[in-house]
């Protein structure tokens, strides 16, 4: 992780505290040295178009998850005054939104992938269900050494297996990508700002002045 600190440090320990709200918004706060850090330092893309640090999309993530799709959150991002005015602040919002929406996309890519698959395999398993059946039925008029029953459920079971996996598809694996993706394109809208946090010296002057 190369965010220096998290915006609530006790929001690990305390769940129903996490984060700071102003102005009936969530506050979802990340402090950092520098503009850098907030990507991946191995990504040789241009900076607007390079990969959010592991720590820091996952952060968001959980962030955005925890406080709820329909409250209103906006993320701060805390630089020092000199690196927060340098123009690679200025576009830090652009290339986080930038990231976020480029993840959505291949979500949904990644969405249509697995459903044109579960499309093709519930095909196949209803073609093969239906070979059973008719396997089924043409036994009946056969004598066999073999118990019929036997052959009869092993052939009905067998079918409904070739079912298992389109089932699965179609039931339970779409909706958490559906459900991510969401996430995503929420988090490749909200509003990002960046502030200047105090420097160490005049944190201590103003404590100074107060006492």
């Amino acid at each position: 992780m190369h965010l220096q600190a998290q915006p609530v440090p006790a929001a690990r320990r305390a769940p129903r505290s996490v984060y700071r709200r102003e102005d009936g918004t969530t506050l979802v706060e990340i402090r950092l040295r520098e503009v850098r850090q907030m990507f991946h330092t191995l990504d040789p893309a241009p900076f607007h178009e390079k990969d959010l640090d592991e720590a820091a999309e996952r952060y968001l993530v959980d962030a955005c998850r925890e406080v709820g799709m329909r409250n209103p959150i906006r993320i701060i991002i805390h630089l020092p005054p000199g690196e927060a005015e340098s123009a690679d602040a200025r576009t830090l919002p652009d290339a986080v939104h930038h990231y976020f929406d480029y993840r959505q996309r291949q979500l949904r890519i990644d969405l249509l992938q697995l459903l044109r698959y579960g499309a093709v395999s519930l095909v196949i398993g209803l073609a093969f269900l239906g070979g059973c059946l008719l396997l089924r039925r043409a036994l009946v008029v056969r004598a066999l050494a073999v118990d019929p029953s036997i052959l009869d459920e092993g052939l009905l079971i067998l079918g409904w297996v070739a079912m298992w996996r389109p089932i699965e598809v179609f039931l339970y694996d779409w909706w958490p990508l559906m459900r991510r993706r969401a996430l995503l394109r929420r988090l490749a809208t909200l509003p990002i700002e960046i502030r200047a946090r105090a420097s160490r010296s005049s944190t201590e002057d103003s404590r100074a002045a107060r006492g």
